[in-house]
């Protein structure tokens, strides 16, 4: 698992990634959307766990109230162009339990979207989204994607302790080469150094460094299955120095989705999508603005209505939110967008 990293004092962090890739035109001939079929019945906000109690009570004046959502425009804006489609008001209910396995975005999307492809096949579609993006992207796009992955998963150690407790570092270990590096580092703790720091040294001389698109492609990919490549390394840091290491030694750990993998996911939909955020209990503020949305815009048209996925805090996350979760969005035929509990 890892975190979503955003900034609630200025609303704006958590998109930052995305919008770090470029925009870029329609393809000629979009690939085949995914389809999807009618969701089962939703559980209720009740059986939620994991929530504030002014977290909960938001959400069910959200769920009473509905989301006003309004369809892009189609056509342009000149004269001739056609009206633009009125506003559409949903209820959000929650859409059940996914298991906190590191692929919880893939598998509450597909729940969301009630989507064929399985959560596997998903992460492996917004990967190879992205890989083409970056590839056809000019120099300073791609710069500007670098920079993205080296926030979130190679950070400057000598800064951002004023956000974070812990702050992490993702290496990834070929599958092939764990004999080797588990000798390299025997052989220094040979010598007399310590175990931890055996392994932090071998781990960073020797694995990827999660820090530019193409590392970053590598790293999502993996799902925590006997198919990947590579096992997720993880190197935990207060400002002391080494905290500890996961060596991830089964090789279950899954890369955990980003505001990246976000907006591949709605490109692959052609529908936008609203993380609906709930941040750990030591990080509440007002009960207006304690559950927010994060808008996911795809690269090209929108072809349908949005998809809402919940994300919240659990107890090891502190201040930020961890775990994703399908909601599902039915229409509210009698509630107006101005009596909407809110507006998107």
């Amino acid at each position: 698992m890892g975190k979503l990293l955003c900034d609630s004092s200025s609303g704006g962090g958590a998109v930052a990634v995305a919008e770090a890739l470029p925009p870029s035109p329609a393809p000629a001939s979009p690939p085949q959307l995914l389809a999807w079929a009618a969701p089962e019945p939703p559980a209720g906000w009740s059986a939620v766990w994991a929530l504030d109690d002014q977290q909960r009570r938001r959400l069910l004046r959200i769920w009473e109230r509905g989301v006003a959502w309004k369809p892009p425009r189609q056509g342009g804006d000149g004269p001739d162009a056609p009206a633009p489609a009125p506003a559409v008001v949903f209820r959000l209910d929650h859409g059940g339990e996914v298991e906190s396995d590191g692929n919880c975005l893939f598998t509450a999307a597909r729940r969301a979207a009630a989507a064929k492809a399985e959560a596997r096949e998903l992460r492996h579609r917004a990967v190879r989204r992205f890989a083409d993006v970056y590839a056809a992207a000019e120099a300073s796009d791609r710069a500007a994607v670098d920079a993205a992955v080296r926030h979130l998963y190679a950070p400057d150690l000598k800064a951002g302790w004023g956000v974070h407790v812990v702050q992490e570092v993702k290496l990834l270990a070929p599958k092939a080469d764990r004999d080797a590096l588990d000798a390299a580092i025997q052989e220094l703790v040979g010598i007399g150094i310590q175990r931890e720091l055996a392994a932090e040294t071998i781990y960073k001389e020797r694995c990827i460094a999660v820090d530019d698109g193409d590392s970053w492609a590598k790293y999502m990919s993996i799902s925590g299955s006997a198919e990947d490549e590579h096992d997720i390394i993880t190197l935990q840091y207060t400002e002391e120095g080494l905290l500890t290491i996961d060596e991830n030694r089964d090789g279950r750990a899954a890369a955990f989705g980003d505001d990246i993998a976000i907006e591949c996911l709605a490109t692959e939909f052609k529908r936008e999508v609203f993380v609906v955020q709930a941040h750990g209990t030591d990080a509440m503020v007002d009960e207006d603005n304690c559950v927010f949305f994060l808008p996911h815009l795809p690269r090209g048209e929108i072809c349908d209505v949005p998809i809402f996925l919940f994300m919240k805090g659990t107890a090891w996350c502190g201040a930020g939110a961890d775990h994703y979760e399908p909601l599902i969005a039915t229409v509210l035929q009698h509630v107006t967008p101005d009596k909407a509990a809110v507006v998107l």
